[in-house]
């Protein structure tokens, strides 16, 4: 199986490992070269120092037709973006974006894209640890919707408007 991850934070770096360790073509991509840091040397697969949300940069990487693409980065905004990249231009089977905020992973989910919404995640294993009622959100969104991406329906119109709000004035996460 060929694996991409863009962001090559700790829940990265140890998924780049896992799927390296099973034997798996493994490609992990960040904009920090000190981030590879975080890799055991005995990491056989490709480390590469690029922007996740560049098509180019991708190609080049060799993230055409992977099997499994992760977006993984600190951005909820930069993983759509990579996310929907690999859906729509580079043939990717499985597609999963990090996203933070809840309400954005399941509107991303709605739209065609697996969502993982670590803020759930997290909250859930502490309730549950201390013996409270867990929230009931899914932590891990599977697309409910298609994803179309040249569709200009309300419900897709408003998915782009979304990320598109959460950006600055100079494209930069707010």
């Amino acid at each position: 199986m060929k694996v991409v991850v863009v962001g090559c934070g700790r829940v990265g770096a140890a998924l780049a490992e896992a799927f390296d360790s099973s034997g798996h073509e493994v490609v992990v991509l960040d904009l920090s070269t000190s981030a590879f840091e975080r890799l055991h040397t005995s990491f056989s697969g490709s480390a590469v120092r690029g922007d996740g949300t560049d098509e180019d940069v991708l190609r080049r990487a060799g993230a055409e037709d992977a099997d499994l693409f992760l977006a993984l980065t600190e951005g909820d905004n930069r993983n759509v973006m990579a996310a929907q990249l690999a859906l729509e231009s580079l043939g990717a089977g499985r597609v999963i974006a990090k996203i933070n905020d809840p309400v954005r992973a399941a509107a991303y989910a709605s739209l065609g894209i697996a969502t993982l919404c670590r803020t759930v995640l997290m909250a859930d294993a502490v309730l549950g640890f201390v013996g409270e009622r867990e929230s009931g959100m899914p932590g891990i969104n599977p697309p409910t919707g298609e994803h179309h991406p040249h569709d200009t329906s309300p419900s897709v119109a408003s998915g782009a408007a979304m990320t598109a709000g959460a950006l600055g004035a100079t494209g930069q996460e707010a």
